[in-house]
C-alpha cells in the first residue's frame, strides 16, 4: 500500500532512476516530465473528488470539466455535500448534462456516505484493495472510476487501469502488440507514473 505523500524532487529522481532501469522505453517520455506538477496539488476533499470522478465517466477532461462546472452551480456558494446532493431532485442534476445513470451514482453516493456505509475519512488508512472494494458498493462506480480516485485524489503510488482506453492506445503506440500484464510487471512499485506517462505519451509524442 502507498502512503500518499505528496511527490518532492528528490522522490522523482527515485522513480525516474527505476524507470531507467526496468523500461528505456516509458522512461525515455517520463525523462521529459515533470512528475511534481501532477502530485503537487493541495489535497481534494474526497467527496467532491468522487463526485467529479462519476460525472467524468466516459467523457473528454474539457467536457466533464463544463458539466462540473454546472453541477457545483446548484450548491450555495459552491459547496457540494452528501446532504444537499439529496435535496436536489434528480431532474435538477440531469439538466446540467450529466447522464439519468450519473444522476443515481451521485444519489447513491451521498446517500452511502451520508449513512456511513463508506467512511471516506478512513481512506487513507486502507489498501488499494479494499479503497477499490468499497467505492464499488456505490451504483455506477466500477474499477475505472475507483483507479482514476486512487490515482488522482489518493495519490497512490502503484496502480494501473487496464480499462483505461487512452492507456490502452498508448501501450499500443509505444509497444506494439506486446502484453500489458508483462509491460506493466516491471514498473511495481510505481505504475501509477507509469499511467501519468502513457497518457502524457499520447499526446507529446
Amino acid at each position: 500500500m502507498s502512503s500518499g505523500a505528496k511527490i518532492t524532487m528528490v522522490d522523482q529522481k527515485k522513480v525516474k532512476s527505476h524507470f531507467k532501469k526496468v523500461d528505456p522505453i516509458i522512461y525515455a517520455v517520463m525523462e521529459k516530465m515533470d512528475l511534481g506538477e501532477w502530485f503537487d496539488r493541495p489535497k481534494r476533499d474526497y467527496f467532491i473528488a468522487l463526485c467529479r470522478e462519476i460525472i467524468g465517466q466516459q467523457l473528454s477532461g474539457k467536457v466533464a470539466n463544463v458539466i462540473f462546472t454546472r453541477f457545483e452551480g446548484l450548491f450555495p456558494k459552491r459547496q457540494i455535500t452528501p446532504e444537499r446532493i439529496l435535496t436536489l431532485t434528480d431532474q435538477q442534476i440531469r439538466d446540467v448534462g450529466t447522464s439519468w445513470a450519473k444522476v443515481r451514482s451521485l444519489k447513491d453516493l451521498a446517500t452511502q456516505v451520508k449513512n456511513k456505509n463508506i467512511l471516506l475519512d478512513q481512506l487513507d488508512n486502507l489498501s488499494d484493495e479494499a479503497t477499490m472494494k468499497g467505492l464499488m458498493k456505490v451504483k455506477g462506480v466500477g474499477p475505472w472510476t475507483a483507479e482514476m480516485f486512487l490515482i488522482f485524489t489518493l495519490k497512490r503510488e502503484d496502480v494501473f487501469s487496464l480499462g483505461d482506453l487512452g492507456l490502452n492506445k498508448a501501450i499500443n503506440k509505444l509497444y506494439g502488440k506486446r502484453k500489458i500484464g508483462s509491460i506493466i510487471k516491471r514498473w511495481s512499485p510505481y505504475k501509477s507514473f507509469g499511467c501519468l506517462a502513457l497518457w502524457h505519451s499520447l499526446d507529446n509524442v
